[in-house]
């Protein structure tokens, strides 16, 4: 039996690059999507649920009142490209790219690299925008619940599945 199906810890993964979290907070590779949570420029209290499917690259870009963003008409709007780029940051361009699976040359390519290549797959909106951007929201929302936890030392049950910094697979 592999050592890590013998601990309850898993591995992390460290971000490929330090990254900033006031324009992009949530970002994530799940449920065939790199999707996230992207801070409107204009309004404080705004915040865009972004996402790109993998393969189909279907987008969603919608407020966290469910209004589809006006940007994403006819091509990838800022909320998309600053997205991909905070991902590219979090997760290093190539997983990236295999993720989404973009035809780049590149075996580490940039955010604009991606980015050209979802635009070249002539991306469409997502049919199910309203139920996805509600998903990745709820999942945002999930997380933040954890930082109003209490500090302690204790174990916490609810957080048994966090991943332990500095454990080894």
């Amino acid at each position: 039996m592999p050592v890590w199906e013998e601990s309850s810890l898993s591995r992390v993964v460290p971000p490929a690059r330090p990254r900033k979290l006031a324009k992009v907070p949530f970002v994530e590779l799940a449920e065939g999507r790199l999707q996230g949570v992207v801070s409107s420029g204009s309004d404080i209290s705004r915040v865009y649920v972004s996402s790109v499917a993998a393969g189909s690259f279907g987008l969603v870009c919608r407020t966290n009142n469910n209004r589809p963003c006006g940007g994403l008409r006819g091509g990838l709007c800022n909320h998309i490209l600053a997205l991909t780029g905070e991902a590219v940051l979090q997760y290093g361009g190539g997983r990236v790219a295999r993720y989404l699976q973009t035809d780049t040359a590149d075996a580490d390519p940039a955010a604009q690299q991606i980015t050209q290549a979802i635009g070249a797959g002539r991306p469409q909106q997502a049919d199910d925008g309203a139920a996805v951007a509600g998903q990745v929201f709820a999942r945002f929302l999930r997380h933040l619940t954890y930082l109003e936890l209490p500090a302690t030392t204790a174990p916490v049950p609810e957080m048994h599945w966090f991943p332990a910094v500095g454990a080894v697979a």
